[in-house]
C-alpha cells in the first residue's frame, strides 16, 4: 500500500487512482473516518477520467498513529508534504467537515500552481465553538462530552452518532444498516487517542485567516439540515468571507450528504470542476 513518511516520522497513507496525466482531484475525509469515506465521489470521478487522490490522516484509518500531531497546522502540514511528493499541479481539493477546515489552510498556504480550485463539503470552518466573536457557535460542553464519550465509550458513541450523522433519525428516513456499520468501521480503525485530541483541532480552530486568503474559485456546498456542523454558523458564513465563493445548499440534507446524496453533490461538484 503507498505510504509516505512525514519529518516527524508518521506514514501517511494514500490512494492515488487514474492516469498519471489526467488533472488531479484530492479529497479529504472527516473526523474521525478515512479516505474510504469518499468511496462514491471517487469511483465516479474515476469514470469521468479524473485521478483521484485521498489520504488517510494521522491516526486514522491506515495511517500510523502518531502520539503527537494530532492540530490543524501539522495535518496541513502532512498535506503539503503529500503533495510535494505526488507533484500536485493545478489540483482540485475537496474537504468534508475536518477536512473542509483542512482544505481550507492548506489551499492558503499552498505554492503558486498547486491548487486549481477549492470546495468546502459541510465544513467546519470558519469556526465552530461558542466565543465572545462566534457567540452563536456550539457551546464548549458539547464538544467536552464528544470527547468523554470518545476516550471512554468509543464504539457504543460512534455507533449512534451515525443516526444524527446521515440523518437517519429524522422521521420518514430510510435507515441504512450497511452504511452505519462502514461509518462505524472507519472510526474504530483509527486510534482512539487521535480521535480524542483531534476533537480540538475540528471545533475551536479559527479558519478565518484562512478563508481571506483563498484566491482560487471555491463551492462551499452545505446541508441545511446538518446536524452535526450547523449550516448557520459556518458553511453559510464561510461563503461571505472566501472572495467570490459560490455557495449551494440543500434543503433536508444532512451532514453525510456525500455518502446519501452522492448523486446531486457528485452532479454538482462535477459542474463545478468543469466550469
Amino acid at each position: 500500500m503507498p505510504y509516505i513518511s512525514t519529518t516527524d516520522g508518521t506514514e501517511i497513507f494514500y490512494k492515488d487512482w487514474g492516469p498519471r496525466d489526467a488533472p488531479v482531484i484530492h479529497f479529504h475525509h472527516g473526523w474521525p473516518l478515512s479516505a474510504d469515506d469518499w468511496d462514491a465521489q471517487m469511483m465516479f470521478f474515476l469514470g469521468e477520467g479524473y485521478r483521484v487522490v485521498a489520504h488517510d490522516r494521522r491516526g486514522h484509518g491506515r495511517s500510523s498513529q502518531s502520539a503527537g500531531g494530532h492540530d490543524m497546522d501539522s495535518y496541513v502540514a502532512d498535506v503539503i508534504a503529500l503533495t510535494d511528493a505526488l507533484d500536485h499541479r493545478d489540483a482540485v481539493h475537496v474537504g468534508h467537515s475536518t477536512g473542509g477546515g483542512e482544505v481550507a489552510r492548506y489551499v492558503a498556504r499552498a505554492r503558486p500552481g498547486r491548487v486549481a480550485k477549492a470546495v468546502l463539503v459541510s465544513a467546519v470552518a470558519p469556526i465552530m465553538v461558542r466565543t465572545d466573536a462566534n457567540p452563536d457557535g456550539v457551546r464548549i460542553a458539547v464538544f467536552d462530552d464528544v470527547r468523554h464519550q470518545t476516550a471512554t465509550n468509543r464504539a457504543q458513541f460512534f455507533y449512534d452518532f451515525t443516526l444524527p450523522f446521515f440523518g437517519y433519525n429524522r422521521d420518514g428516513a430510510e435507515v441504512k444498516e450497511g452504511v452505519r456499520r462502514n461509518w462505524w468501521r472507519q472510526g474504530m480503525q483509527g486510534s482512539v487517542l487521535a480521535h480524542t485530541l483531534g476533537i480540538k483541532a475540528f471545533s475551536e480552530t479559527d479558519f478565518t485567516e484562512d478563508l481571506k486568503a483563498i484566491a482560487v474559485p471555491t463551492l462551499v456546498m452545505h446541508g441545511e439540515d446538518d446536524q452535526v456542523v450547523p449550516f448557520a454558523t459556518t458553511g453559510k458564513v464561510s461563503a461571505t468571507i472566501v472572495r467570490d465563493a459560490v455557495l449551494k445548499s440543500y434543503p433536508g440534507y444532512p451532514h453525510g450528504m456525500p455518502t446519501t446524496h452522492a448523486d446531486r453533490i457528485n452532479a454538482d461538484l462535477l459542474a463545478f470542476i468543469r466550469g
